[in-house]
């Protein structure tokens, strides 16, 4: 849940920081027609990305842009309709806009989609 929360806010944090002088390749778009293994091999080897740390127990592995522009979440075994991969990209203001590629059980990623879409309105009190 914790990783969840992260994956979110990293957008939003990085909106806040100072803009470098050169721009940051595009992370790349999803693409459901390519399988989940080799999609996420790509994903994972692109420049600029940094994997957040792992919380035990969680079945997700999280990548963000170092730019913060977008964020990837890979389902591992036992994740809510694995395997899944999800994408969260910052639009303008305070908007997140989720897309993802449902390999697996679909009810389960709709579980995990409506999850990530109810964290969009989580605020800090």
């Amino acid at each position: 849940m914790r990783g969840l929360i992260a994956l979110l806010m990293l957008p939003t944090l990085a909106a806040c920081s100072p803009k470098s002088q050169t721009a940051a390749p595009a992370a790349l778009a999803l693409d459901c027609h390519v399988d989940f293994a080799a999609q996420s091999a790509r994903i994972v080897a692109q420049p600029n990305l940094t994997a957040a740390q792992h919380a035990p127990g969680e079945p997700y592995t999280f990548y963000s842009t170092t730019d913060g522009h977008a964020s990837y979440l890979i389902t591992q075994v036992g994740a809510p309709g694995h395997p899944a991969i999800m994408m969260q990209t910052a639009g303008g203001g305070a908007s997140v806009k989720t897309t993802g590629c449902a390999y697996g059980n679909k009810r389960g990623y709709q579980q995990l989609a409506n999850y990530l879409d109810s964290l969009k309105t989580w605020t800090r009190r």
